[in-house]
């Protein structure tokens, strides 16, 4: 009889869960709050960073607990746009001219490489959609997987993890993954390790698959990236006129990011290369500077629209900001894509 009141009593005073919190969902009611930045506080003035012009910028905010921690984004046709977290949680909404979200949109991936109850199981760094298909593919890093999922996220339609990624450190996997046009790149996609190399390599362990990499995901050849000295790879994508952008960044006490953007010609790109591409722009103190992981380009009235996304750890400390830049190579004809 005592062995049966220790036990009520152990039930009663016991919480139901004494393990890992779960990861926080998005709840239902989709509130964001968008107040605006500046390229450099002190001279609001300035308007040009490198070969980005500053278009404007807000910083993202909401009373949703899982709001924040964004990796990657997507901006489609009629600036509707569409975050990742690296907890699978999904922020969507339509941009207006006045840099008010509209037609807000929360979620969270309906599947992952676990049951969805720790971070660990939804990591998600990466996301890019198939351009044939619409289906959206993101890069889980702790697993090294990669999971496909239909246009609308709502269901997962398959996953991989690719044999080249086994070997990649739990927390240093698929950071950057975009997927290739079949104009110029045939198709494929490029995902880029975010710290380690090959081994026996230089610069950062980084795949180009020739097929879709979750339905062909051995098919491809494995070259490097060389980041700027000190800096990693957060993200990349496709410019409009078939060159790869990689988004870089870099941390340095006390608690400071600086991010450089490289763009690389797809003519680089081989087996075995060593690729270091080119710096076009640098967002260091006193200009604005955050943790930025997600990068998309558009094309707005003729001219390349570079977006910018960053990771807040979900921390006071930091800030989800959303940029927005407009790509001014010196050289290069204004409104005409370079070949």
């Amino acid at each position: 009889m005592r062995v049966f009141a220790a036990c009520l009593l152990a039930l009663f005073f016991t919480p139901d869960w004494v393990g890992e919190p779960r990861l926080p969902l998005m709840g239902r009611d989709a509130v964001i709050h968008a107040a605006p930045v500046s390229l450099d506080a002190q001279h609001p003035e300035r308007n040009r960073v490198g070969a980005l012009e500053w278009l404007g910028g807000v910083r993202l905010t909401s009373p949703d607990a899982a709001f924040g921690g964004f990796s990657s984004l997507h901006v489609a046709s009629g600036r509707r746009i569409t975050l990742l977290s690296d907890g699978g949680n999904i922020v969507q909404f339509t941009l207006g001219d006045d840099w008010r979200p509209r037609h807000i949109a929360f979620g969270d991936l309906p599947a992952g490489p676990g049951t969805g109850w720790s971070k660990v199981d939804r990591d998600s760094e990466s996301m890019s959609v198939d351009p044939k298909d619409g289906s959206v593919v993101a890069g889980f890093e702790t697993s090294n997987m990669l999971w496909r999922y239909t246009p609308d996220l709502r269901h997962a339609l398959g996953s991989v993890a690719p044999r080249a990624m086994a070997a990649w450190p739990a927390n240093e996997g698929a950071e950057s993954f975009t997927f290739l046009p079949l104009a110029r790149w045939g198709g494929g996609a490029i995902t880029i390790g975010e710290q380690d190399p090959w081994p026996k390599g230089k610069g950062r362990a980084a795949i180009r698959f020739t097929g879709n990499p979750v339905t062909q995901p051995n098919r491809g050849f494995r070259f490097s990236f060389v980041p700027p000295p000190h800096y990693d790879p957060s993200d990349a994508t496709i410019l409009p006129d078939g060159r790869l952008i990689v988004l870089t960044r870099r941390f340095e006490l006390p608690f400071t990011f600086s991010s450089k953007l490289v763009v690389i010609d797809r003519a680089a790109i081989r087996p075995g290369a060593v690729v270091h591409g080119r710096e076009i722009a640098t967002l260091a103190p006193p200009l604005i500077h955050e943790n930025f992981e997600g990068i998309a380009a558009t094309r707005e009235g003729g001219r390349t629209i570079i977006w910018l996304v960053s990771d807040d750890n979900q921390s006071i400390l930091q800030r989800s900001l959303l940029l927005k830049f407009r790509l001014d190579e010196p050289g290069a004809p204004k409104g005409v894509a370079r070949p």
